[in-house]
């Protein structure tokens, strides 16, 4: 269903409901997502933006509603990622008068990915292209999130469209911020931040005060995906400058996996021991616990203690891919701790050690590492690790 924006604006894009996992199996995205195009009906017709390939016929339906295609004088394609751009190749067949615009970036990852001979352009940053009541102004975003990314402003309106930045992958009967539950949508705003943008924190502020700088009037922020900011639409820009701070809270979280039970007593006995000493925690066994889900928890807290059984001389598994992921997104003002439990050899915690350590957490004390099952020493020794780690989370 088409949905206006404004009186010449709307939003021709498409709900995916039943979307439960991204870029491959890589994201989680248990409330469905939504692909974001907009139509501008101005003295020139643009579209901004495009769909995900599976969606072109209904995308192209709704683009059909309002206009013949071959009527669009520019298309503006902020991203090349085919959730963004992949029904391009069909809106380009109809689209045939219609002038490609990318960034500079776009020049090479456009007809790299599609191998299309489209009329392309690219515009500056800070270009700026009269379209008759109104200015489209452009806004280059390197690695908001990927090199050819940028913003496209629309003045008068005073609409941004950001592509991947204040985004969610968040499927709704409603297309604007009032219209949905806001734990919901706070939630998986966050989500979205944690698992795509924060590896560019850096960036995020940069980008942040430069347009901030610009003194431009914000309206509305209509990003690719999820709902359109249109009531205090700054509150998300505020979000992200606090994400991108990423100030810790004095709290915890134990990430551990197990196999016959005995890290994962440790893991509860560390717990105890950041209990004694009033510091909040969780416990996620990584087997039984989304990965992206559990990178938000992390996001959250300022100490990450990890916990494995040795398994072939080093970690289980399933502890794998959340310490990569730690790896890859960078984070920042962070503490770590690791423990697991070995039966004839240890080393699982160590590599457990090293793995964070190379994240760039600040590593409190040695690894803990108990033979067999804990007895109750050991948990003993588990609890006063826990209140060691507690005193350090106060201290930050």
């Amino acid at each position: 269903m088409v949905v206006p924006l404004t009186d010449d604006i709307y939003w021709v894009g498409v709900v995916d409901w039943a979307l439960k996992h991204f870029h491959g199996h890589e994201l989680s995205t248990h409330r469905g997502s939504s692909y974001n195009a907009y139509l501008i009906l101005d003295e020139k017709k643009v579209l901004v933006d495009a769909v995900w390939t599976p969606f072109e016929q209904e995308f192209m339906a709704q683009v059909r509603e309002l206009i013949d295609p071959a009527e669009l004088d520019y298309v503006v394609a902020n991203h090349s990622e085919v959730d963004h751009a992949g029904a391009l190749p069909a809106l380009m067949r109809e689209a045939t008068n219609a002038e490609l615009l990318v960034s500079e970036k776009g020049l090479e990852s456009f007809p790299g990915n599609y191998h299309a001979d489209w009329k392309m352009r690219a515009v500056a940053n800070g270009e700026t292209l009269n379209i008759g009541k109104r200015d489209l102004v452009f806004i280059e975003a390197r690695m908001l999130h990927w090199p050819d990314s940028m913003f496209t402003y629309v003045t008068g309106d005073n609409i941004l469209m950001p592509n991947d930045a204040f985004g969610q992958h968040y499927a709704t009967a409603g297309r604007f911020n009032d219209e949905v539950d806001q734990h919901e949508l706070n939630h998986e705003a966050l989500k979205y931040y944690v698992n795509i943008v924060s590896p560019y924190s850096n960036i995020v502020t940069k980008k942040i005060d430069e347009i901030l700088a610009m003194g431009v009037p914000v309206d509305m922020i209509a990003p690719s995906h999820g709902v359109i900011w249109r009531e205090n639409p700054l509150q998300i820009v505020e979000m992200y400058q606090e994400w991108a701070a990423q100030k810790t809270e004095p709290r915890a979280v134990i990430i551990y996996d197990t196999m016959w039970n005995a890290t994962a007593r440790m893991a509860q006995a560390i717990g105890d021991g950041l209990s004694d000493e009033g510091v909040d925690h969780k416990l996620l066994q990584m087997s039984v616990t989304d990965r992206n889900d559990a990178l938000v928890d992390v996001f959250n807290a300022r100490t990450v203690i990890a916990g494995t059984p040795t398994f072939n001389n080093g970690m289980i598994a399933n502890m794998a891919p959340i310490i990569e992921e730690l790896k890859g997104l960078r984070l920042k003002n962070r503490l770590g701790a690791t423990f697991g439990s070995y039966g004839w050899s240890g080393g699982g915690a160590k590599v457990l050690h090293e793995r964070l350590a190379e994240a760039k957490f600040r590593m409190i004390g040695e690894p803990l590492e108990v033979q067999w099952q804990p007895d109750a020493d050991a948990l003993q020794r588990c609890r006063e690790f826990g209140r060691e780690i507690a005193v350090a989370t106060k201290a930050g």
